[in-house]
C-alpha cells in the first residue's frame, strides 16, 4: 500500500535495502525536514486495510483465497493500494484502499474494495463476510507460503487458530520523529477504537462472552498489545531490533503492537480494531484515527509532554473494551476509572474535535456515530441476529454478508 504525506512535506526518495537476517527486501522509511507545525492545517492522508472471511452457502469458512485471486487475475504480491490479496489463512481475502484526504472518497473506496473482493469470491462460489471471527466452527488452512508455514511451525496452535480479521488504518506522518511522538500520545485512546469496532462475539460455534474475541486470540502473539512511550525513533528502533534479536519472532513484521510505525510506508499504522461489519463503521474508525494522529502531532509540535503510559493499565483497558464493546462501561483515559461507553466515546471525540473540524470531518463523524449508536456495532448486531433466529449461527453469517456490502 503506497501512502503519501501531505503536499507541503518534502519527502526523500525511497530506496530498498535488504534485511541481512532473512534475506528479504524491506523498504527504507521516508523522511521529511519540515517542522510539524508547517503542515498543521493540511489534511493527512489516511488509508484502510480490511481482512474478510470467505464463506460458503452454509456459512462455513472456505479455503478458496488462492483460487479467487487467480480467477480474478490478482497477482497477490502485495501490490499496494487498491490491491486484493490473501492473508494468513486461505479462508481470507484482504483489501487496501488508496491513501485519501477526503473522508467521503475513502468511504467510497472502502465499499469498492468490498465489492471487488466479492467479485473475486463469486468466481469460486464463495461469499465475503466482514466478520472478525467465524461464528461457526472451523479448521483454518494456512496459506502455502514459506513465511506463513514457518510461523505455523514456530507458534503452533496460536498460528493454526489465527483465522481472525482486523482493520488496519494507516495515517501519514512527516517522518519517524513525528511518528514516534504520535505513538507516545495515542495509546490511551486505542481501546476506545477497539470498542467501536468490536465484531467477533462468537468463537468455534459458541458465544465467547466477549464483544471482540479476536482481540483475545490476537493477544496470544508475543509482541501484540500496547506499548510504553519510546521518546525517540532511536529508542523505538532499539525496541523493535531487540524483539527480533530474541529469535522468538521471524522478523520485524511480526512486531504486532496495537500501533506501530509502518516498515514500508511513512505512516503510523493503527492495528487494534476488528474488521468492521458495516462499511460506515470502517469510515468512522478511519476519521477518528486520523484525528488522533493529527491531535498527537500538534501536541508534540506545541511542546505538550506525552502522557505517562503504563502498559499494564493500557492492556487492562483494551481487555475491557474487547470484553464489553459498547454495551457496558469502558475505562476512561481521562480518569482510568470505569465510565459508560457513550461517555468515553464522547471524550474521544472531544479530544480530537479541533482536528476533526480542520479536516472537515466533524459532521461526518457525528452522523456516523449517530448511526452506530442507533443500530449497534458488529458484536451487538450479531448477537441480536442470533437471538432472533433462535440460535442459528448460519443466519448470523447470512445477515453479515448482506451488511458487508450494504
Amino acid at each position: 500500500m503506497t501512502f503519501t504525506s501531505p503536499p507541503a512535506l518534502t519527502l526523500g526518495t525511497p530506496h530498498r535495502r535488504r534485511d541481512a537476517r532473512h534475506g528479504r527486501p524491506s523498504h527504507a522509511r521516508r523522511t521529511c525536514r519540515a517542522h510539524p507545525c508547517e503542515t498543521a492545517r493540511v489534511k493527512r492522508t489516511v488509508g484502510v486495510e480490511e481482512e474478510f472471511l470467505l464463506v460458503g452457502d452454509d456459512g462455513q469458512p472456505v479455503a478458496r483465497a488462492a483460487e479467487a485471486l487467480e480467477a480474478s487475475g490478482s497477482d497477490d504480491k502485495g501490490g499496494g493500494t487498491g490491491s486484493l490479496e490473501s492473508e494468513f489463512m486461505e479462508e481470507q481475502l484482504e483489501t487496501a484502499t488508496h491513501p485519501r484526504r477526503e473522508i467521503d472518497e475513502l468511504a467510497t473506496e472502502i465499499r469498492d474494495g468490498r465489492r471487488r473482493a466479492q467479485e473475486a469470491a463469486d468466481r469460486v462460489g464463495a461469499r465475503v463476510a466482514a466478520l472478525s471471527t467465524s461464528p461457526l466452527p472451523f479448521e483454518g488452512t494456512t496459506v502455502s507460503r514459506l513465511r506463513y508455514l514457518e510461523a505455523r511451525a514456530a507458534f503452533g496452535l496460536t498460528a493454526r487458530e489465527q483465522l481472525t480479521s482486523g482493520c488496519h488504518v494507516h495515517v501519514a506522518v512527516a517522518d519517524d520523529t513525528e511518528g514516534v511522538a504520535v505513538l507516545d500520545r495515542i495509546g490511551p485512546w486505542l481501546a476506545t477504537l477497539l470498542a467501536l469496532s468490536t465484531n467477533s462475539p462468537f468463537w468455534q460455534g459458541q458465544d465467547s462472552g466477549y464483544a471482540s474475541f479476536r482481540s483475545q486470540v490476537w493477544s496470544r502473539w508475543p509482541t501484540s498489545g500496547p506499548t510504553r512511550a519510546f521518546g525517540s525513533p532511536e529508542a523505538y528502533r532499539a525496541a523493535v531490533d531487540g524483539l527480533v534479536a530474541t529469535g522468538t519472532i521471524l522478523d520485524e513484521n511480526m512486531v504486532y503492537f496495537d500501533a506501530r510505525l509502518s516498515s514500508r510506508y511513512p505512516t503510523v499504522e493503527i492495528r487494534v480494531a476488528d474488521v468492521c461489519l458495516d462499511p460506515d463503521t470502517a469510515t468512522l474508525l478511519a476519521a477518528l484515527a486520523r484525528g488522533l494522529v493529527e491531535t498527537a502531532a500538534r501536541e508534540s509540535a506545541d511542546g505538550t509532554p506525552a502522557p505517562e503510559l503504563r502498559p499494564e493499565i493500557l492492556r487492562t483497558a483494551s481487555w475491557r473494551a474487547g470484553r464489553s464493546g459498547l454495551e457496558e462501561d469502558l475505562v476512561s483515559p481521562l480518569t482510568w476509572r470505569p465510565a459508560p461507553a457513550h461517555d468515553v466515546v464522547g471524550q474521544l471525540v472531544a479530544h480530537v474535535r479541533d482536528a476533526l473540524v480542520d479536516a472537515g470531518d466533524l459532521d461526518a463523524v457525528t452522523e456516523l456515530l449517530g448511526r452506530l449508536w442507533s443500530g449497534g456495532n458488529g458484536a451487538a448486531r450479531q448477537r441480536a441476529w442470533h437471538a432472533a433466529s433462535g440460535g442459528d449461527l448460519r443466519a448470523v453469517v447470512e445477515h453479515a454478508v448482506e451488511v458487508t456490502h450494504s
